[in-house]
């Protein structure tokens, strides 16, 4: 049985309907705010309570005795896929104790829910590309220093890393971190630019363009995204030996990207085909907390649980942009 946070989010939704796709049984936590609109996330929920192997609680990851409640009330719990986390790099700039509570207090509270679960295998739980802030080297390691973050939202990934680092030098627990980069597909999060811009020009009004489209991202399909999570939870590190293991504990860091950064303008003009509109673009600087590219190496992540994406842009966008006219028609 699995515990899996974050499950009415963008990723836990598909990540929970992939797990019960092929027979396991999902406890789902979600607190269900309003970072963006919650109609989205009960319309997620709805789809995943049609399967009776889900059982749901809408719950703070932060309050240590509800997460404590739920692993006694289901004690065949082996697995955790924590998701839960405030995402967003510019939302942080506004309402930073949003993320000290999600993505510090949260994770605290989930290492010590894998510290008591008996006959725990693995935790597995999402980072961020994030996290390699203002890093120059590409493509991004998981060997490279990240002491550079270069905003909130950053350095709370980070601190979840090593705040898991501890926790499996210490109890012993086998762990894995994802760091995602730039993630999208249907039923994804409104405040993504993939998202944020399709709306805005399916609705004839002006898009942002930071940096003055000087900007590179590695698109990251939603399905793609989901295989490697079950990848990952599938290979959980025997001990601090394995060659990826750091430092000699059972916690090992992967890269789950697509391998090819993209322009930011060929981006645009992708949705602006799938839509058939011309977007008037608002060229901008650089927003605070952003950075100008991203790059995934998953040599890592293909070498020890086979993680090897398939969708290019070109055909994901495509496909978002259908799911969108389809669910706001």
């Amino acid at each position: 049985m699995i515990l899996l946070t974050g499950a009415a989010g963008f990723i836990g939704f598909h990540t929970a309907q992939a797990l019960l796709a092929r027979g396991e049984r999902v406890v789902g936590v979600d607190v269900m705010n309003d970072y963006y609109d919650p109609a989205l996330k009960e319309a997620r929920l709805t789809i995943l309570q049609e399967n009776q192997h889900f059982n749901f609680y809408k719950t703070d990851i932060a309050d240590p005795d509800a997460i404590q409640s739920i692993m006694k009330a289901h004690p065949a719990i082996d697995r955790i896929v924590h998701l839960a986390a405030q995402a967003g790099v510019r939302y942080s700039l506004e309402s930073p104790y949003a993320y000290g509570r999600s993505n510090l207090d949260g994770h605290l509270v989930m290492l010590e829910a894998a510290r008591h679960c008996k006959g725990l295998t693995h935790f597995v739980y999402a980072s961020s590309s994030s996290v390699y802030g203002g890093n120059m080297k590409q493509p991004f390691s998981t060997d490279d220093p990240v002491e550079r973050p270069v905003s909130l939202y950053a350095a709370t990934k980070r601190a979840g890393e090593l705040l898991t680092q501890s926790y499996s030098h210490l109890y012993g627990i086998p762990a894995t971190g994802l760091r995602f980069f730039t993630v999208y597909g249907p039923w994804g999060r409104p405040d993504m630019a993939y998202f944020s811009f399709t709306r805005a020009i399916s609705e004839d009004r002006p898009i942002d363009v930071f940096n003055h489209g000087n900007m590179k991202r590695d698109f990251t399909w939603i399905d793609d995204c989901v295989a490697g999570v079950l990848g990952a939870l599938d290979h959980p590190p025997a001990d601090g030996e394995d060659a990826y293991c750091l430092h000699g504990t059972p916690h090992r860091l992967f890269n789950l990207g697509n391998n090819r950064p993209e322009k930011l303008l060929d981006f645009i003009e992708l949705i602006e085909k799938a839509l058939g509109k011309t977007a008037e673009k608002i060229m901008a600087p650089m927003a605070p907390g952003d950075v100008v590219e991203t790059y995934a190496d998953i040599d890592a992540a293909h070498a020890v649980f086979g993680y090897d994406p398939q969708t290019p842009l070109n055909e994901g966008i495509p496909r978002f942009v259908a799911w969108y006219n389809g669910f706001y028609a």
